[in-house]
């Protein structure tokens, strides 16, 4: 653990140097400081993880901050190094968590988080492996249990009766084997969702099963516009896509059933809603969701349990040490990562 008082007045960070672009380099720049009263605390950073598409989301506040240094990758897993006296998180405390957007990332040695995104690290995992747990643990979370319906009471106290109503709902889910996928697989399973249809490459369909698919779509072989109309049974109640791209949300469209519900985790799925003569097989009154993942350390606690029980897993696709944060940019870019890549930022 690091003595306060031993800090080192620079760190490393990668830094995106152009908000309009997409160039990152390696730079010392100062040591964050952090504001106690405001429930800030200072974190030795071990492991964090870039996600597909974040170097875009500095565009959406240049005009607020036109001055800000950007430094990517949100999820974290690191040591407290300090923070407010009365905090849950004292220094020397293992804590991993994906910090608010709305600041600058933790691609660096010292990053700063708030109490409210906080968790303890599960005791049985590695920091790495804890690194690729926040941002698709809280986006599959949200989904299902905050606006996907599901009862979310079957994983925090597990209620029998919330789990025999999950039961009777059907999921589907795109990009299974990717990040948010592969949680959406494991928390609806653990949640006592029986009937979970997974949208992958031929590759994963054995991998989507191990976690909690009962059903595969290898998009390879089957559209899933193709899938909903073999049988109009096949159709779910709840479709989630995340995927980048209107075709895979045109396509969901026709997935849901009448009463539905279609969560699209990176637009608006009303803009993509097939129309007019185009308009086949669409069912009545689907309700479309997008949002926006918030961080709340209450829910990555249920999370660190379920790990904890070792009724959920982190799937890690690749790790990288820190100087070659390119290659592990690179390899989110490409959209075939299985599960999560990861920067270790501390040997």
């Amino acid at each position: 653990m690091v003595n306060p008082v031993d800090l080192p007045q620079t760190m490393r960070a990668v830094l995106q140097t152009n908000a309009f672009g997409n160039h990152l380099e390696l730079a010392t720049i100062r040591t964050p400081t952090i504001n106690t009263a405001a429930n800030e605390h200072l974190i030795r950073m071990h492991a964090t993880s870039p996600c597909n598409n974040e170097l875009r989301w500095w565009t959406y506040s240049i005009v607020l901050a036109p001055n800000k240094q950007f430094v990517p990758c949100f999820d974290l897993a690191g040591v407290v190094v300090e923070g407010p006296q009365d905090s849950p998180f004292k220094p020397g405390d293992k804590v991993f968590t994906r910090t608010n957007a709305a600041r600058t990332g933790n691609a660096a040695d010292y990053a700063v988080a708030v109490t409210s995104e906080l968790a303890h690290m599960p005791n049985n995992l590695t920091f790495e492996e804890c690194a690729s747990v926040p941002l698709s643990a809280f986006t599959a979370y949200q989904a299902l249990f905050e606006h996907g319906g599901l009862d979310g009471a079957a994983l925090r106290t597990g209620d029998a009766t919330a789990a025999k109503s999950n039961s009777k709902v059907k999921v589907l889910v795109t990009a299974a084997s990717g990040g948010v996928g592969t949680w959406i697989l494991q928390l609806a399973r653990a949640a006592g969702v029986k009937d979970i249809v997974a949208v992958c490459g031929t590759s994963n369909v054995d991998f989507v099963r191990e976690l909690g698919a009962s059903e595969v779509i290898d998009y390879r072989k089957s559209s899933i516009q193709e899938w909903a109309r073999q049988n109009t049974n096949n159709k779910a109640d709840l479709v989630i896509d995340c995927i980048v791209g209107t075709d895979s949300t045109t396509q969901c469209w026709r997935a849901v059933k009448a009463n539905g519900s279609l969560i699209s985790l990176v637009k608006p799925p009303g803009d993509h809603k097939p129309t007019g003569d185009d308009a086949d097989n669409v069912a009545e009154n689907v309700t479309p969701i997008f949002f926006i993942m918030e961080p709340r350390g209450e829910e990555l606690e249920v999370v660190r349990q379920l790990l904890e029980a070792k009724k959920c897993r982190p799937i890690i696709d690749s790790v990288f040490p820190f100087e070659d944060f390119q290659a592990a940019f690179d390899r989110v870019a490409g959209g075939h990562a299985k599960g999560k890549v990861i920067l270790k930022v501390l040997e």
